[in-house]
């Protein structure tokens, strides 16, 4: 899908009746919820309305046929310290544009993700930027039916809706497993949330376990959390594991908090990091520089994913392609002090 892309056509009402065999008038009342309709009309518009991905239009009067200078951008979390600098880049990048980022958060949930869609959508913003490429099917046809530029942001690993911008997170823990293999660890543990939710810690573990496989190697160990990535986390896990797997010589963290945790946790027990136990983390976020050791990590390309999503929104992407853009960059491997030089 490459070259000019022609925007598609923004669905209408009269698309909503033709698909419910409901009179336009009817859909209205319905979608305002104003008047009485039978539940099951309701029922069939509604029905109707979220398989075509139909939104209806917040807009009043004069200004309904334009779009506003909004960009919505939709993120799962803004504890995790990735997707503030996500947000910074998405800003710098809009500063001068006269168009407006606004934020919705959905904590990793496909049913928040479709509210929040559904809500951004009816303000008829001029982009969305969106993290992920795996949403619910009335959100993804939201999406194709938007009329509107959509990049997926974070992840290339996937089908995309229209542009992508993001790393692989498959190859991301591909080449993190061939470099602690190549350092000599063999007996290793994997530490993160249990990722029902969170694609993309999924794939880096997809990705690892591969790239261990390669090696002839299985995980020995996994410990899961679910809450959020805080130091303590890391370090309660670090402990749980290490007490029910001694002999472990390497800890590879879905993320570097509790990555952080971790080396903390090592290091106050007088553990020999990263002699007898290796560590490393994912993000390569800024906290890193102030610990003790630096913990090994893979930037993944944070303020730059946020930069480039935006600039596409703009019009102003390095391809000059509009639409149909795909952005793979390429995180870098930081070993830090906490993997042997082999």
């Amino acid at each position: 899908m490459n070259g000019h892309v022609e925007p598609r056509r923004t669905l209408t009402l009269r698309d909503v009746s033709e698909a419910s065999g409901v009179s336009e008038m009817t859909v209205s009342r319905v979608l305002r919820n104003r008047g009485d309709v039978s539940d099951s009309t309701r029922e069939r518009v509604l029905e109707a309305a979220r398989r075509l991905g139909y939104v209806p239009n917040k807009i009043a009067g004069a200004l309904a046929s334009q779009r506003v200078n909004l960009v919505a951008v939709i993120v799962p979390s803004l504890s995790n310290l990735v997707f503030p600098e996500v947000l910074s880049g998405i800003s710098e990048e809009l500063e001068d544009s006269g168009l407006q980022p606004v934020f919705g958060v959905t904590n990793y949930s496909a049913e928040r993700e479709e509210s929040v869609l559904y809500e951004m959508l009816s303000w008829r913003p001029s982009g969305v930027i969106i993290a992920g490429l795996e949403h619910s099917d009335a959100a993804r046809a939201m999406l194709q039916n938007a009329g509107i530029p959509i990049v997926e942001i974070m992840d290339v690993d996937g089908e995309a809706i229209d542009s992508v911008v993001g790393i692989s997170h498959k190859r991301a823990g591909l080449e993190m497993a061939r470099a602690i293999v190549k350092a000599g660890y063999r007996r290793i543990g994997f530490l993160g949330t249990k990722m029902p939710h969170d694609h993309r810690a999924r794939k880096r573990m997809e990705g690892f376990e591969a790239g261990l496989a390669e090696a002839g190697i299985e995980l020995a160990d996994r410990e899961f959390y679910s809450g959020g990535s805080a130091l303590l986390k890391g370090r309660e896990m670090t402990e749980a594991i290490l007490k029910r797997n001694p002999d472990l010589d390497f800890l590879y963290y879905s993320n570097d908090m509790i990555g952080a945790g971790g080396l903390l946790y090592c290091l106050e027990s007088g553990i020999d990091v990263p002699g007898k136990l290796g560590l490393a983390g994912f993000n390569g976020v800024d906290l890193l520089e102030g610990l003790p050791r630096r913990l090994a990590t893979m930037d993944a390309c944070r303020h730059e994913i946020g930069r480039r999503a935006a600039a596409i929104i703009g019009g102003h992407s390095e391809s000059g392609l509009i639409g149909g853009e795909r952005v793979e960059l390429t995180p870098v491997l930081q070993l830090g002090d906490t993997i042997r030089r082999s």
